[in-house]
């Protein structure tokens, strides 16, 4: 119960961290190419409003920017404090993309937020915009590289497990870069950033028109936002789609826990609109079901099947048992590295070694487990359908709710009935917060429907902490709240004053003047 207790302290933490950090995130990555679309009508035109547009949102961009920043570092901190035997394991191959994001893309980054914000008076309006892409280019790189890293947790290809070291080690770094997991999560979750900035730029702007301020920014900025929002948001339903696809092949206990669907149907599946799922006798209690829908989106196909979470925790038993195999060869070898019949059985088995360990949990001598103890190790590979159930269908929901309110936006703007529309603008500004709470309950999913593994089908979760005490992880638990919250309000607050004050308004020009921007560089002196 104390190792429980330990692992459900360590969990907690980084799930604290992890999802207030990603308060941040999104933000930036919508920000950040909404600012170079913007920047660059200010190049093409030459209109000083359009400038006045960058800058305000780049102010709005540099405070979620730095909280961002200050909310990460720990997490990276976090993986050897508290999941030192993670880091032992599987070091050599998470390593490497986190260090990549740190090397190139974050300092890539941030060196160019300092030139969008210094920049403006010591640069040509050519070399500034270059800037303000590089800042969005580094943003997304920065989200690559950490999403290839978590790809790799939910898919672990390119890599086996030495049984020398005691390791994980890399053996093809092209196959950890393009995995199609970390590439559709990618595209997916930096889509979700794309609708956020949108929202959020509709939200202020819906703001200053409905009180009568700043219409001419306003209107400017609703129109970018509502066309970029619209391409956004449809882009998240179809990439989300292929990370459903993929799940089939490389999760599909998630995946069933996510549908409910506790035994294999007849291909094409149906599709749970509305379940009740019942975890202790392993069934629904109540479901309303669209047939075929789960088995064409699942697997594209008619006559493919998708397994249920019953026959899964049957084949999870086998492995189980095969784990075993490898288990005992490991320890052959630890105790004769010259034992080839032990290293033979273990090529044969390791990819199993990881159910092996689950019966951790149970004894420690893994190779006497009972029929009882295995079975139990398998029924543990089921997360808590409930909360995944419930939580994919919010994400999936507001999903398709952002695509119906930029169609509206898109075409309020476009009829130019936006400032007559008060009603749209009051639902524009309530949708605020909403990108956030898809956002979460996504991440929610992804990491919680993974369990019992930190590293899908390699390392369980229980395994991977450090050996703390319950008191130093309750501490720093209550530390990190105390501080993560005190940011957050900060934040939220530094935003709110920078959104209340408005954008600088152009210093006016007064007739027989030239504005400084229209003032011509001095030619070069004759000799």
């Amino acid at each position: 119960m104390f190792e429980l207790d330990l692992v459900l302290l360590s969990r907690l933490q980084f799930a604290l961290t992890a999802m207030y950090h990603f308060i941040f995130v999104p933000l930036t990555l919508g920000l950040s190419f909404l600012l170079a679309i913007m920047e660059s009508v200010y190049v093409m035109t030459g209109r000083e409003i359009w400038r006045q547009m960058t800058k305000f949102w780049g102010l709005l961009f540099g405070i979620n920017f730095a909280l961002g920043v200050g909310t990460g570092v720990v997490m990276e901190f976090q993986f050897g404090m508290n999941w030192s035997y993670y880091s032992h394991y599987v070091g050599d191959v998470f390593g490497a993309p986190l260090a990549i994001e740190g090397l190139m893309a974050f300092f890539l980054e941030a060196t160019f937020v300092g030139l969008f914000f210094f920049g403006w008076d010591r640069m040509s309006k050519i070399q500034h915009l270059i800037v303000t892409w590089l800042v969005a280019l580094g943003s997304n790189l920065s989200a690559l590289w950490i999403l290839i890293a978590n790809g790799w947790m939910q898919n672990p290809v390119g890599a086996v497990f030495n049984p020398d070291t005691m390791r994980m080690e890399m053996t093809d770094f092209f196959a950890v870069i393009f995995n199609p997991v970390a590439q559709a999560k990618f595209v997916h979750t930096v889509a979700a950033g794309y609708v956020c900035g949108a929202v959020f730029v509709s939200a202020v702007s819906a703001w200053y028109l409905l009180r009568g301020r700043h219409i001419e920014l306003a209107k400017r900025s609703m129109a970018v936002a509502s066309s970029f929002g619209l391409a956004a948001a449809l882009s998240v339903v179809v990439l989300g789609d292929e990370s459903g696809y993929l799940s089939t092949e490389h999760q599909k206990m998630k995946l069933a826990a996510i549908e409910s669907m506790w035994e294999t149907e007849e291909p094409p599946a149906g599709f749970n609109i509305v379940a009740w799922p019942n975890q202790q006798e392993r069934r629904n209690d109540f479901a309303v079901g669209v047939p075929w829908v789960m088995g064409l989106i699942g697997t594209r196909s008619i006559s493919t099947e998708m397994p249920g979470i019953n026959d899964l925790v049957a084949s999870a038993e086998q492995r189980i048992a095969n784990g075993i195999h490898a288990y005992v060869a490991l320890e052959q070898l630890r105790a004769d590295p010259d034992d080839t019949a032990a290293r033979e059985t273990f090529a044969e088995t390791w990819s199993d070694l990881g159910y092996a360990l689950l019966l951790k949990r149970y004894r420690d001598d893994v190779q006497n487990a009972t029929p009882e103890q295995i079975a139990a190790a398998a029924l543990d590979t089921v997360p808590k359908v409930t909360p995944l159930f419930w939580a994919f269908r919010v994400m999936v929901s507001l999903g398709f709710y952002f695509i119906g309110f930029f169609a509206f936006a898109f075409w309020i703007v476009s009829t130019g009935r936006l400032r007559r529309s008060r009603r749209f603008l009051k639902v524009a500004l309530w949708t605020a917060p909403l990108p956030w709470v898809a956002i979460e309950f996504g991440w929610f999913v992804a990491e919680y429907g993974r369990q019992p593994w930190v590293i899908e089908g390699v390392l369980p979760t229980f395994y991977a902490v450090s050996g703390l005490s319950v008191i130093d992880l309750v501490i720093s638990l209550l530390v990190f709240f105390v501080l993560y919250t005190a940011l957050a309000i900060v934040g939220f607050r530094l935003l709110l004053r920078t959104i209340r004050k408005g954008p600088e308004e152009p210093a006016p020009v007064t007739p027989g003047t030239v504005a400084p921007d229209q003032i011509a560089p001095p030619s070069a002196p004759a000799h």
